[in-house]
Protein backbone atom coordinates (compact mmCIF):
# COMPACT_ATOMS: atom_id res chain seq x y z
CA UNK A 1 0.00 0.00 0.00
CA UNK A 2 1.25 3.24 -0.44
CA UNK A 3 0.47 6.35 1.81
CA UNK A 4 -0.21 9.86 0.83
CA UNK A 5 0.69 12.21 3.65
CA UNK A 6 0.67 16.74 4.71
CA UNK A 7 3.10 18.09 6.92
CA UNK A 8 1.94 21.28 7.94
CA UNK A 9 4.33 23.42 9.33
CA UNK A 10 3.24 26.21 11.92
CA UNK A 11 6.58 27.71 12.84
CA UNK A 12 9.36 28.39 10.73
CA UNK A 13 11.11 25.19 9.76
CA UNK A 14 14.94 24.46 8.71
CA UNK A 15 16.32 21.09 7.17
CA UNK A 16 19.92 22.25 6.69
CA UNK A 17 21.70 21.24 3.35
CA UNK A 18 24.98 21.73 5.08
CA UNK A 19 25.94 24.87 3.23
CA UNK A 20 26.81 28.57 4.30
CA UNK A 21 26.75 31.49 2.66
CA UNK A 22 29.82 32.71 3.24
CA UNK A 23 29.67 35.61 6.04
CA UNK A 24 26.03 36.28 5.42
CA UNK A 25 24.28 33.05 6.15
CA UNK A 26 25.99 30.12 8.31
CA UNK A 27 23.60 27.21 7.46
CA UNK A 28 21.49 27.12 4.09
CA UNK A 29 18.23 25.48 3.92
CA UNK A 30 18.17 22.48 1.50
CA UNK A 31 16.40 23.16 -1.95
CA UNK A 32 15.56 21.21 -4.64
CA UNK A 33 16.49 22.76 -8.42
CA UNK A 34 13.74 25.44 -8.55
CA UNK A 35 14.79 26.63 -5.29
CA UNK A 36 11.63 25.74 -3.13
CA UNK A 37 12.61 24.25 -0.30
CA UNK A 38 11.52 20.29 0.95
CA UNK A 39 12.23 17.68 3.87
CA UNK A 40 14.37 14.49 2.38
CA UNK A 41 12.70 10.98 2.64
CA UNK A 42 15.45 10.14 4.86
CA UNK A 43 14.32 12.44 7.87
CA UNK A 44 10.63 11.75 7.06
CA UNK A 45 11.74 8.20 7.46
CA UNK A 46 14.09 8.40 10.68
CA UNK A 47 11.22 10.51 12.08
CA UNK A 48 8.72 7.94 11.54
CA UNK A 49 10.77 4.66 12.70
CA UNK A 50 11.33 6.41 15.89
CA UNK A 51 7.93 7.13 16.59
CA UNK A 52 6.64 3.82 16.00
CA UNK A 53 8.88 2.25 17.72
CA UNK A 54 8.04 4.66 20.95
CA UNK A 55 4.62 3.83 20.14
CA UNK A 56 5.17 0.20 20.72
CA UNK A 57 7.13 1.04 24.06
CA UNK A 58 4.40 2.54 25.12
CA UNK A 59 1.90 0.46 24.69
CA UNK A 60 3.82 -2.46 26.37
CA UNK A 61 2.37 -4.87 24.29
CA UNK A 62 2.56 -9.02 24.65
CA UNK A 63 6.23 -10.55 23.71
CA UNK A 64 5.25 -12.27 20.80
CA UNK A 65 3.22 -9.50 19.21
CA UNK A 66 6.01 -7.08 19.69
CA UNK A 67 8.34 -9.01 17.98
CA UNK A 68 6.30 -9.65 14.97
CA UNK A 69 5.89 -5.53 15.36
CA UNK A 70 9.83 -5.45 15.40
CA UNK A 71 10.61 -7.62 12.52
CA UNK A 72 7.85 -5.36 10.30
CA UNK A 73 9.82 -2.42 11.34
CA UNK A 74 13.18 -3.76 10.55
CA UNK A 75 12.31 -4.90 7.02
CA UNK A 76 10.30 -1.91 6.63
CA UNK A 77 13.16 0.41 7.44
CA UNK A 78 16.43 -1.00 7.62
CA UNK A 79 19.35 -1.61 5.09
CA UNK A 80 21.56 -4.06 5.49
CA UNK A 81 24.25 -6.01 3.66
CA UNK A 82 23.92 -9.35 2.12
CA UNK A 83 25.80 -12.00 0.48
CA UNK A 84 25.45 -13.49 -3.23
CA UNK A 85 27.65 -15.79 -4.81
CA UNK A 86 30.38 -13.89 -2.19
CA UNK A 87 29.59 -10.14 -3.42
CA UNK A 88 28.18 -7.83 -1.02
CA UNK A 89 25.05 -6.25 -1.83
CA UNK A 90 23.05 -3.23 -0.41
CA UNK A 91 19.29 -4.35 0.68
CA UNK A 92 17.23 -1.66 0.47
CA UNK A 93 14.28 -1.70 3.53
CA UNK A 94 11.15 -2.32 1.81
CA UNK A 95 9.26 0.85 2.40
CA UNK A 96 10.37 4.01 0.11
CA UNK A 97 9.67 7.91 1.56
CA UNK A 98 10.06 10.20 -1.01
CA UNK A 99 10.76 13.49 -0.38
CA UNK A 100 8.30 16.25 1.04
CA UNK A 101 7.47 19.33 -1.37
CA UNK A 102 5.24 21.79 -1.91
CA UNK A 103 2.18 20.31 -3.84
CA UNK A 104 2.09 20.64 -7.64
CA UNK A 105 -0.37 23.70 -8.01
CA UNK A 106 1.73 25.69 -5.59
CA UNK A 107 4.86 25.11 -7.65
CA UNK A 108 3.65 25.77 -10.35
CA UNK A 109 2.31 29.73 -9.62
CA UNK A 110 6.06 30.44 -7.55
CA UNK A 111 8.01 29.21 -10.22
CA UNK A 112 5.93 30.94 -12.78
CA UNK A 113 5.93 34.18 -10.54
CA UNK A 114 9.34 33.66 -9.55
CA UNK A 115 8.70 34.56 -6.11
CA UNK A 116 11.21 31.98 -4.61
CA UNK A 117 12.96 33.93 -2.25
CA UNK A 118 9.63 35.07 0.00
CA UNK A 119 9.69 31.59 1.02
CA UNK A 120 12.76 32.34 2.76
CA UNK A 121 13.51 34.33 5.65
CA UNK A 122 16.97 34.62 8.23
CA UNK A 123 17.34 34.44 11.74
CA UNK A 124 20.29 35.78 13.91
CA UNK A 125 21.48 34.45 17.38
CA UNK A 126 24.29 34.82 19.41
CA UNK A 127 25.69 33.43 22.76
CA UNK A 128 25.24 35.52 26.16
CA UNK A 129 28.10 35.37 28.88
CA UNK A 130 27.46 35.22 32.60
CA UNK A 131 27.06 39.42 32.29
CA UNK A 132 24.28 39.37 29.93
CA UNK A 133 26.81 40.57 27.35
CA UNK A 134 27.27 39.06 23.56
CA UNK A 135 29.90 36.96 22.98
CA UNK A 136 32.52 37.89 20.48
CA UNK A 137 32.26 36.54 17.48
CA UNK A 138 29.35 34.56 18.53
CA UNK A 139 26.97 36.24 15.75
CA UNK A 140 25.31 33.29 13.82
CA UNK A 141 22.50 33.20 11.03
CA UNK A 142 20.52 31.04 9.86
CA UNK A 143 18.29 30.72 6.69
CA UNK A 144 14.49 29.02 7.45
CA UNK A 145 11.60 28.71 5.61
CA UNK A 146 7.80 29.91 6.35
CA UNK A 147 5.60 28.16 7.26
CA UNK A 148 4.10 26.14 4.60
CA UNK A 149 2.46 22.66 3.83
CA UNK A 150 4.18 19.95 2.07
CA UNK A 151 3.28 16.55 0.95
CA UNK A 152 4.75 13.55 0.31
CA UNK A 153 4.35 9.32 0.04
CA UNK A 154 5.77 6.56 1.74
CA UNK A 155 5.61 3.40 -0.60
CA UNK A 156 5.42 0.15 -0.07
CA UNK A 157 3.74 -0.31 2.66
CA UNK A 158 2.81 -3.85 4.07
CA UNK A 159 -0.57 -4.55 3.48
CA UNK A 160 -1.48 -5.03 7.19
CA UNK A 161 -4.27 -3.25 8.60
CA UNK A 162 -2.93 -3.16 12.40
CA UNK A 163 0.66 -2.21 10.66
CA UNK A 164 -1.02 0.66 8.18
CA UNK A 165 -2.40 2.07 11.47
CA UNK A 166 0.53 1.93 13.64
CA UNK A 167 2.02 3.78 10.74
CA UNK A 168 -0.80 6.62 11.13
CA UNK A 169 -0.23 6.97 14.71
CA UNK A 170 3.56 7.37 14.44
CA UNK A 171 2.60 10.02 11.52
CA UNK A 172 0.66 12.09 13.93
CA UNK A 173 2.98 11.34 16.85
CA UNK A 174 5.13 13.54 15.21
CA UNK A 175 4.89 17.05 16.11
CA UNK A 176 8.26 18.98 15.69
CA UNK A 177 10.78 18.21 12.55
CA UNK A 178 13.87 19.44 11.36
CA UNK A 179 16.59 21.28 12.87
CA UNK A 180 16.40 23.60 16.16
CA UNK A 181 13.05 21.11 17.29
CA UNK A 182 13.94 22.27 21.11
CA UNK A 183 14.01 25.85 20.04
CA UNK A 184 10.89 26.85 19.00
CA UNK A 185 11.72 25.85 15.15
CA UNK A 186 9.95 23.02 13.17
CA UNK A 187 6.44 22.51 14.91
CA UNK A 188 4.13 20.70 12.76
CA UNK A 189 1.56 18.21 12.14
CA UNK A 190 1.26 15.51 10.23
CA UNK A 191 -1.99 14.20 8.19
CA UNK A 192 -2.55 10.83 6.09
CA UNK A 193 -4.28 12.25 3.21
CA UNK A 194 -4.99 8.90 1.59
CA UNK A 195 -4.07 5.08 1.76
CA UNK A 196 -4.02 3.34 -1.71
CA UNK A 197 -2.53 0.59 -3.87
CA UNK A 198 -0.15 1.83 -6.12
CA UNK A 199 -1.85 1.76 -9.37
CA UNK A 200 -4.35 3.72 -8.04
CA UNK A 201 -1.50 6.93 -7.19
CA UNK A 202 -1.70 9.38 -10.04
Amino acid sequence: MDIRYRIEFFSDWHCGSGLSAGADVDALVIKDDCGLPFVPGKTVKGLVREAMEDILTFKRIGNEESRESLLKLESLFKETFGYFDGNSEMIKGQAFFTNAELPSDERRVIIAEKIQAFMYRRLSSTAIDTDGIAKEHSLRRMEVVIPCRLEGYILDVPCDDEFIKLMEDALHYIKRLGQNRNRGLGRCSITVMSITAPEKIN
